[in-house]
């Protein structure tokens, strides 16, 4: 019978939050906003380098100034360029409309400023005066040059691949930390998102007057049992579609959205970061979901019981504002603190494991802590449920709850 009712909790708890039309706008308002602000980013690269090319590779008449001696006069021609001697001529010129622009390049333009004059064009279409000037001085040092290598290393074109070792090892480097960086997103982004959902699944029976009529069938542990199941296949679909822009962009629009250029294929999934995350993931959730399910119980409404959630939110903030010491001095007392606080744990220690700071004993300890913690919580929650249940206005107040268990051991034995 207990299974049958707690089965049955798991799947209309399930079936309830997934037919709500609030539940699916408040998955994939996330996502639309990716694909939103993606295509924005791709339409907004692609007008800039556009732009930036269309600029470099304007050409009009112009004068210019050399004192430096590196403006190749061939490539200055093609450009559209005449060269002149006198710097204030070619101002003039600008000025009474008898060129479109006036290059003065100084004896050293690595040190001084290359002055650039023209013709108003408007504010955007002012930068092709700079843009032909610097590409004007690029191509004609790059002439100069004989060697193609030369050229390659003067634009940049150089790359670098780096190899460490670890006790005599390759050491994998951000290919081993992603993965369990992964975890750290996924604990963030489903208490946030579903984080009032938690708070309400015991506050929408109270507000509807049916939890006495409910806790006459079905026992309070293997109700609270089945919401908090449910609640985590709900944040697994919460946590699939929020994947899903993310997996698009990178396949499809990498170049578009200017993002590095990883290959996924080498990623390092180590056992030991991977069982710690998914366990600090599993704790952390379990303990968060149980103490919103308690506060639930506890409140008369989801007004009173808001202001809670904040708490929660800031809670899993917090850490991340210290994710710096984290991970450049992860023995920092305020790294630690961080570490063994309940509500600051999971955050913290999945940033720890992630970047290879968290020793197995101390993993260990902190999982303990949360499964352990996480338990304690959910069966409290499960007594404010059932004492909270006949408390539709006002608040229930834990010690009271807390002093009833005598009493009703000692009843039950008359």
């Amino acid at each position: 019978m207990a299974r049958h009712n707690l089965s049955t909790v798991i799947g209309f708890e399930f079936r309830r939050t997934v037919t709500k039309r609030t539940f699916w706008a408040v998955t994939l308002i996330l996502p639309i906003l990716i694909f939103g602000l993606g295509g924005l980013i791709i339409a907004s690269n692609v007008s800039t380098a556009n732009t930036a090319n269309a600029q470099k590779n304007a050409r009009f008449e112009f004068l210019y100034a050399d004192a430096s001696g590196l403006v190749d006069p061939a490539i200055a021609r093609e450009y559209g360029g005449q060269k002149i001697e006198s710097s204030s001529e070619g101002v003039e010129e600008v000025q009474i409309g008898g060129t479109e622009a006036f290059f003065d390049y100084p004896a050293n333009p690595a040190k001084e400023t290359v002055r650039v004059y023209g013709a108003d064009a408007g504010l955007f279409q002012n930068n092709r005066y700079s843009a032909v000037a610097e590409s004007l001085l690029s191509s004609s040092v790059e002439k100069s040059l004989d060697s193609p290598v030369d050229v390659a290393i003067l634009r940049g074109e150089v790359t670098t691949a780096t190899t460490t070792f670890k006790d005599g090892a390759v050491a994998p480097g951000f290919e081993a930390i992603l993965p369990a960086l992964l975890f750290l997103a996924a604990f963030f982004l489903v208490i946030v998102f579903l984080g009032n959902q938690m708070l309400n699944s015991t506050l929408e029976e109270k507000e509807n007057r049916v939890t006495e009529m409910i806790l006459t069938t079905i026992n309070p542990t293997n109700l609270l049992i089945g919401k908090v199941i449910s609640l985590f296949a709900i944040g697994a679909i919460q946590l699939a579609v929020f994947a899903l822009p993310m997996l698009v962009g990178y396949l499809f629009f990498k170049d578009q959205l200017s993002l590095p250029n990883f290959d996924l294929s080498g990623l390092v999934f180590e056992p030991q970061k991977m069982i710690v995350g998914t366990l600090i993931l599993i704790g952390g959730f379990a303990l968060f979901t149980g103490t919103l399910v308690a506060v639930g119980a506890v409140m008369p409404t989801a007004k009173d019981a808001a202001p809670f959630f904040s708490v929660v939110v800031f809670a899993v903030v917090i850490p991340l504002y210290a994710s710096s010491f984290a991970i450049s001095s992860p023995q920092a007392p305020i790294v630690q603190v961080l570490a063994y606080f309940p509500y600051t744990a999971p955050i913290t220690a999945l940033i720890l494991n992630a970047f290879g700071s968290l020793p197995l004993w101390q993993a260990i300890i902190i999982i303990l802590e949360l499964f352990v913690l996480s338990a304690i919580v959910l069966r409290l929650a499960a007594r404010l449920f059932r004492y909270g249940s006949i408390e539709y206005s006002s608040k229930v107040r834990i010690r009271d709850v807390l002093s009833r268990r005598p009493a009703t051991a000692r009843d039950g034995s008359r």
